[in-house]
């Protein structure tokens, strides 16, 4: 889509909607093109390992289950009793 200077500063809200829904708008000055405008795609953050090293605890058990419950999900045990 090609925009004189003067239909983009007077309908700028209007394109910047269809440059977001993914539409590239030109704008142009006396009928030559002079920009661009697209959607903005933000830049991909790249994960760093270990950035976070020296700031998470985990407990040693972390992964260990008390036997009362695994008892609870194999049926041993009584109903009445509640932890």
């Amino acid at each position: 889509m090609l925009v004189n200077i003067y239909e983009a500063k007077t309908n700028l809200s209007k394109f910047v909607d269809r440059a977001a829904a993914g539409e590239e708008v030109i704008i142009a000055r006396s009928g030559r093109p002079v920009a661009r405008l697209v959607a903005y795609d933000a830049p991909v953050q790249n994960r760093t390992p270990g950035r976070m090293r020296g700031e998470i605890w985990v407990a040693e058990d972390f992964d260990s289950t008390p036997g009362w419950l695994l008892d609870g999900f194999d049926g041993v045990g009584s109903s009445e009793e509640v932890r």
